[in-house]
């Protein structure tokens, strides 16, 4: 099992060598913006689905509905430019709302990013395999497994450490922006050269018969999906080379301008191309089967546009990590973590988001449609709040040049919250479970935190009760028999220079009983020997009755009780699948019993 994990995650780093692990500006780029530049490949897919429902001839809505996000994304990308200097130690939403709004709007978005950062690993890694499908739909019919596959991949590379997975993700990042401007690029080209027919698409201000404002509301909201990724950068500014926060601000910038020409490029290909929506074909590729027919070019855009969507779930590997970190530092979920593993990354975030992962695509059955809507709302949450945050923070400081920036957080802030009331107004049966999960995480945070501050009260030595001294020992040794295993406990229990050592037997029989009473008393006729019979065959029922009654008086006298357990080890892992366990079933229930000391002596077997 060692051999494998050194195989599969590498050497152990040691704690000084964390530097090597930061990320410069293009392999940062790679890995925190596959989510927002991956997102192009379904977000104006989105759009034409609500639109869809009222004609084709309301497609053309699809470009005044693409220039409404693409100001959302300036005003996310200048007003998390503004978070990544105010608070570069990272934690985005959740540090910004904490520190301005409270503690309860801080726990709504770090939850909120903390599901939707497992969420996107299921949908990048569902709509990568939709991608492969499409190109391949003999695949089809497994593309669940297949999606598994893929995240259990990710997860090793993300064990192995930041910079080496960086390294092996980056290029293919790279490819699929490099495949989207020969796609865009020639598909201008067709157009502006009339290769492209008229009539392919209906002219801008057609009236389309059925078209509401409110539809328009849920198509834009829709398109929003491709924004989800954008605040990754914030949440991560720690995994950047020294200095980070420049770095990092430099790098969302060109996320943002990547993401705003791939994504005016796809909405409009796909109105000048009249492309429909299709259940088992994606946008893309039928835009590119119109540019280039199934030929090399095709399949070059759909493999990278498959590797970048399953690769955006790396954004998620990223992220994840370090906001749990920060709500764990807090202590509002589990310590562990806080803990680095054997390659400095935080693995116990980044296994606990593969496994809740893989949970997610088997329950939705890998279908990116049914996880988009609950995905996006869970991100624009977060982007409200933080919005609001800042707004707080630029009137309570009012630093120079603090009118500039409110305004570029109060039109992220109102637009965001738009998004999220169209989200529940329009799509409700699909992003219902948000109301239900987000009050359930709040009070796990609580819980959690509640805990370990009553563990905190209680071990300070300042609040603690004193400890009473202990004046003797008692030692009981459960026994089973007469072998090397209960001799080497009983020399231990020997050792402890102990008031008093007394052995006990339980048995099921009387027969068995006294003579086994009699062959203790010729091997160790000085050790005590109190045989206990149970007529009802359990070992932990009548020890646990004894314990009582030795602790009962061995607390008048100050004297304190401990429990030796003999326990054989076998040479081999497998065969303690062959003994009954009864030493672990006896310390187990021991350790919850109050002022009692459990001691386990092994005895390692050689054969």
């Amino acid at each position: 099992m060692f051999s494998l994990k050194r195989l599969l995650i590498g050497r152990p780093l040691k704690s000084n060598e964390a530097g090597e692990q930061k990320l410069n500006k293009k392999k940062a780029l790679a890995i925190l913006s596959s989510d927002a530049l991956s997102s192009v490949a379904y977000g104006p897919e989105q759009i034409l689905l609500v639109l869809v429902t009222v004609s084709t001839l309301a497609f053309w809505y699809s470009v005044p509905i693409a220039i409404g996000v693409l100001i959302l994304l300036a005003a996310l990308i200048l007003s998390y430019r503004q978070i990544i200097f105010a608070y570069p130690q990272g934690g985005g939403a959740y540090v910004v709302s904490k520190t301005n709004l409270g503690k309860y709007s801080g726990l709504i978005a770090g939850g909120s990013l903390l599901v939707d950062y497992i969420l996107t690993v299921a949908v990048s890694v569902s709509a990568g395999t939709d991608a492969i499908t499409s190109a391949f739909p003999v695949l089809h019919d497994d593309k669940v497994w297949i999606a598994v596959l893929f995240v259990l991949i990710l997860t090793v590379l993300n064990l192995r450490g930041v910079t080496e997975s960086a390294s092996v993700l980056a290029y293919p990042v790279y490819l699929f922006v490099i495949a989207l401007f020969i796609l865009i690029g020639v598909g201008l080209f067709n157009i502006v050269t009339g290769k492209i027919s008229p009539e392919l698409h209906p002219s801008i201000g057609t009236p389309v018969a059925g078209i509401s404002l409110f539809l328009l509301l849920r198509a834009f909201s829709s398109g929003c999906s491709a924004l989800t990724g954008v605040e990754a950068i914030s949440n991560a500014i720690p995994n950047f080379k020294d200095p980070a926060p420049n770095n990092a601000a430099k790098t969302l910038m060109a996320m943002g301008t990547l993401l705003a020409i791939l994504f005016s490029g796809i909405v409009l290909l796909a109105y000048y191309y009249g492309v429909s929506p299709m259940a088992e074909v994606t946008v893309v590729s039928q835009i590119a089967e119109q540019t280039f027919g199934r030929h090399l070019v095709y399949y070059f855009i759909q493999g990278t546009t498959a590797l970048i969507l399953i690769l955006a779930a790396n954004t998620g590997y990223s992220a994840f990590p370090l906001l749990a970190v920060n709500l764990a530092k807090d202590k509002f979920i589990p310590r562990m973590f806080t803990v680095r593993g054997d390659r400095l990354g935080y693995s116990n975030g980044i296994m606990i988001l593969g496994l809740l992962s893989i949970a997610l695509i088997i329950v939705f059955g890998a279908q990116t449609e049914h996880l988009i809507p609950l995905y996006a709302v869970g991100v624009f949450i977060p982007f409200t709040l933080s919005q609001t945050g800042m707004m707080v923070k630029w009137i309570r400081e009012k630093p120079k040049g603090w009118g500039v920036k409110l305004t570029i957080n109060s039109i992220g802030a109102l637009i965001s919250f738009i998004v999220v009331l169209v989200f529940f107004l329009t799509k409700f049966s699909q992003v219902w479970p948000v109301l239900i999960f987000l009050p359930i995480m709040l009070l796990i945070f609580h819980q959690i935190r509640k805990h370990y501050d009553a563990i905190a009260d209680q071990l300070r030595l300042s609040t603690c009760e004193p400890a009473v001294p202990v004046e003797g020992n008692v030692i009981i040794l459960p026994v089973a028999g007469i072998t090397h295993v209960v001799e080497n406990s009983l020399n231990y229990a020997k050792a402890l220079a102990a008031h008093q050592i007394i052995a006990v037997y339980v048995s099921f029989d009387k027969e068995e009983e006294a003579a086994f009473a009699k062959k203790w008393k010729e091997w160790q006729p000085d050790i005590r020997l109190v045989t206990l019979y149970s007529p009802y065959r359990s070992i932990i029922g009548p020890l646990s009755k004894f314990i009582d009654t030795i602790q009962y008086k061995a607390k008048e006298a100050n004297y304190e009780v401990t429990v030796v357990i003999p326990q054989f080890i076998p040479k081999k892992g497998w065969h303690n699948a062959l003994h009954n366990q009864s030493s672990l079933m006896i310390r187990t229930h021991l350790l919850y019993r109050k002022n009692v000391v459990v001691t386990t002596v092994p005895y390692h077997l050689k054969k």
